[in-house]
């Protein structure tokens, strides 16, 4: 196992924020998270790609277990059934998917996520989740350091959400994915039509985390965001995207402080105008 110390996350977060943390460790097997968590959790942050947080300070006196591409094998474990490490990110999965003709996974070929984090979050979009293709998971619970398996019925799924979020204590190590023989010809299509349309409304040219604000239901964060003129709003080196308004990008340098700065601003006047609390979809660190 790779350990790192006052290592540079720049590089680990989508936001491209500059932070250090402490030590940062790259698992690569099972034993590994049991090694890092053995003396409890205390002072340890787990992160995947980095995709969907903010990194509110500039330096973190603790360790950070990075599970990226040192634990990201994706496998075909039986016909239709394919099993991913946590680390693997969802591109891979839907590419894999797309060299043995399997269906399903075209969705996540442009949804920036580890395998791990798309299941504690449910990621999705356009109608389809992670829970759609899901059939178990393989975790490390905290409480008494087991590695044990959930089926997806029990996962307790809603909307961006999970058992995995609500209760914590919860490391998610493996999931298998059930798909469809399918045309490789048209999930290639599939695939390309998602990124085509993901890349003509969200700002791409930026670094940023995805939607910011989980859908509020009976409402879109954006056509609010339009309608209050927020669009370009900026603090330090961020703001909200001109492109997108469920996006806030670093345009220059930008800290976590500067984008918590801007969606308490859009919070509050999402909420004095719509009567509408915006709940955040990324996870402040």
């Amino acid at each position: 196992m790779r350990t790192e110390h006052n290592f540079d996350l720049t590089n680990y977060n989508s936001y491209r924020i500059k932070a250090k943390c402490r030590t940062a460790y790259f698992p690569e097997n099972e034993d590994d998270f049991v090694k890092i968590f053995k003396n409890g959790e205390e002072d340890k942050i787990i992160i995947g790609g980095g995709y969907n947080i903010i990194l509110a300070s500039d330096y973190y006196d603790k360790d950070f277990i990075i599970v990226g591409e040192t634990y990201s094998s994706v496998l075909l474990e039986e016909p239709g059934v394919i099993t991913c490490e946590a680390g693997a990110s969802t591109l891979q999965l839907s590419e894999f998917a797309l060299e043995k003709s399997l269906s399903g996974a075209e969705i996540f070929f442009d949804i920036p996520s580890s395998i791990g984090g798309a299941v504690v979050m449910n990621a999705g979009a356009s109608g389809e989740e992670i829970k759609d293709i899901l059939l178990k998971v393989r975790y490390l619970d905290l409480k008494d350091m087991t590695v044990k398996e959930i089926l997806k019925d029990d996962i307790g799924y809603q909307y961006r959400n999970s058992i995995f979020q609500k209760e914590g204590g919860k490391i998610v190590l493996k999931a298998w994915l059930g798909l469809q023989p399918g045309n490789a010809k048209e999930i290639k299509n599939k695939m390309e039509t998602v990124k085509e349309a993901r890349w003509a409304k969200q700002p791409k040219e930026f670094p940023n985390a995805g939607s910011v604000f989980k859908r509020p239901p009976g409402h879109y964060v954006g056509p609010m965001i339009d309608e209050l003129q927020l669009k370009g709003y900026r603090i330090g080196g961020a703001e909200v995207s001109k492109k997108h308004g469920g996006f806030i990008v670093n345009v220059d340098n930008a800290t976590g402080q500067d984008i918590i700065g801007i969606i308490k601003h859009v919070q509050q006047k999402v909420k004095e105008r719509f009567n509408v609390d915006l709940e955040i979809e990324q996870r402040i660190i």
